[in-house]
């Protein structure tokens, strides 16, 4: 298989190397275990001649317009973490330019792939239009406002379709290229994955911080702030309106368009976002931090945790993260 790696200026540098260590060690593997047919051809291919990443190293490329059209082309995450940061990348002539090429093997029937900053490069060819995607959770809220036509679900580690695939935040460029060795040898994978001291993980829930969300939005900050103070009293859509200045039904609707949740889920995760951190940091019993956070009793709160964040109160107490 045929994998092109796109690599633009200022890439996250941990992003690229990832991809290449995994697929190095997989064609090793393959070579060792006798599955030569599951090797992979990475390139790296840049828009120009000399591509440098976010920590300032300069990358080997073979210039786009000197290869074929590649089985599967993946976009690296740029190095921009802010919103603002991503919106100057996404302006800049080279990353136009890869656009232009991911469109152009898409065409011809290239997967096209992308994890955390690099899915608005490839959301931004109108592409995944229609279609289901994830981002790296912070930049969600950017991610709805550029393409409110693709359907984002920013908790999920991968997110796939039969003609694009896309990765969470940063690490996820390590499920994104298992994913990828997967459909060409689950039992390599397997294997890969073991070497490489990788656990299955299906969500970003876990590791996402509700607070940390990155929007401009004051309707939604305001919401927010009501929210904090009153997360061992209980939810009400019309308080939280009020103090949020508006009615229910504009609330509900800013919540969803910025953030993509009711106001009463967001409520939740900032009550699972308290618990976590309760759990972590002080050795309380999980009774009393479920009336910390609003809840009558253990059991509703374990069950909340596991269905948020798909691990069990011990998984967490011993997680630094």
């Amino acid at each position: 298989m045929r994998i092109h790696l796109v690599a633009l200026d200022g890439l996250f540098d941990t992003g690229l190397a990832t991809l290449l260590d995994v697929f190095t060690a997989v064609n090793d593997l393959a070579e060792a275990t006798g599955k030569r047919s599951a090797r992979f051809e990475v390139t790296v291919v840049g828009m120009r001649k000399v591509v440098k990443t976010g920590q300032g190293l300069t990358v080997p490329v073979v210039p786009a317009g000197r290869l074929s059209r590649p089985d599967v082309a993946v976009v690296v995450a740029l190095g921009a973490k802010r919103p603002e940061d991503v919106r100057a990348a996404l302006s800049r002539p080279d990353v136009q330019d890869a656009g232009d090429a991911i469109a152009a093997w898409s065409k011809g029937g290239t997967l096209l792939g992308a994890a955390c900053t690099g899915t608005f490069v490839l959301a931004a060819t109108g592409l995944l239009d229609g279609e289901r995607a994830t981002t790296t959770w912070w930049l969600a809220p950017l991610f709805r406002e550029l393409h409110p036509r693709v359907t984002l679900e920013e908790s999920r580690m991968v997110a796939f379709s039969s003609r694009f695939v896309t990765a969470g935040a940063a690490l996820a460029h390590l499920d994104l290229a298992l994913w990828l060795v997967r459909r060409v040898s689950p039992s390599l994978a397997a294997l890969a994955a073991r070497y490489l001291l990788m656990d299955d993980r299906a969500s970003q829930a876990a590791y996402a911080i509700p607070g940390q969300t990155a929007h401009e939005d004051e309707l939604v900050a305001r919401f927010e702030r009501w929210a904090r103070k009153r997360l061992a009293l209980g939810f009400s859509l019309e308080e939280a309106a009020s103090a949020a200045g508006t009615s229910p039904r504009t609330l509900a609707r800013r919540l969803d368009a910025v953030l993509g949740k009711s106001p009463l889920s967001y409520f939740q995760d900032l009550r699972v976002e308290r618990a976590v951190h309760l759990l972590r940091s002080k050795d309380t019993s999980l009774e009393r931090i479920a009336g910390e956070v609003g809840y009558a009793d253990a059991a509703t709160l374990r069950a909340l945790l596991r269905r948020k964040l798909g691990r069990g109160v011990r998984e967490l107490r011993a997680s630094t993260g």
